[in-house]
């Protein structure tokens, strides 16, 4: 996947048109680029990127503030804290935090949101427009109940409300300058294999050993019965 007839209606405007026609990528992403944004329906959640989104314990949201000025948020929580309640809507509690407000802000004067996931051990970002709607706890306590369970556990933590967000568009683009990185659950994974390969290659040693030195023992037996 590399974007969508309606990723391509939203992010590529006519001055970003323009821009890939300078540098003549517009030959790879004109297909995509359409006047406006109705293009078809929302774009639907594979089951790559739904499974990319369940496993996060962070990513980040962005919103725009009612004077234009865009704003990114870091969320983070324990893998699962995103859900994906179908194939084209995502869904989080809202955990607390500095009670800024910016993001929650934004939202009940504009709903339009850019997600941005990235996994690091296998290098895939995923970018993802949608239509967030805040829902309160006190219009929906069953909706931000079932946010705040994890596969870990449950969140303790009170929250007030949820983020719903309706997917319009997504695109899951190249790899290209993401640094492999490996969070402490999978770096212990990986020890864990190594260290029982090395412990099967020194079980072997020590067999080895141990047959050498029967063998020794049984050949100096051998010696001091010839020298009697």
């Amino acid at each position: 996947m590399n974007g969508t007839p309606r990723y391509g209606a939203i992010a590529f405007t006519a001055p970003v048109a323009e821009r890939q026609k300078a540098t003549g990528s517009i030959h790879r992403y004109g297909r995509r680029r359409a006047q406006g944004e109705n293009v078809g329906g929302p774009d639907e959640l594979d089951t790559r990127v739904t499974a990319l989104i369940r496993a996060a314990d962070s990513f980040f949201i962005a919103t725009v503030t009612p004077s234009g000025w865009p704003y990114i948020q870091h969320r983070g929580g324990p893998p699962g804290f995103v859900h994906v309640l179908n194939s084209s809507t995502i869904a989080l509690a809202d955990y607390p935090g500095n009670q800024q407000f910016v993001t929650i802000g934004n939202l009940d004067a504009n709903d339009a949101v850019a997600l941005f996931f990235i996994d690091y051990p296998t290098r895939t970002r995923v970018k993802v427009y949608g239509r967030a709607e805040v829902v309160e706890r006190a219009d929906d306590p069953d909706l931000v109940a079932g946010l705040l369970t994890t596969p870990g556990g449950v969140f303790k933590a009170g929250c007030d409300r949820a983020l719903v967000v309706h997917v319009e568009a997504l695109d899951r683009n190249c790899t290209k300058n993401i640094p492999p990185k490996y969070g402490e659950a999978r770096m212990g994974e990986s020890l864990t294999l190594a260290r029982k390969g090395l412990q099967d290659e020194i079980d072997v040693l020590q067999t080895r050993n141990t047959e050498l030195e029967r063998e020794i023992s049984q050949l100096r037996g051998c010696g001091n019965g010839q020298r009697g």
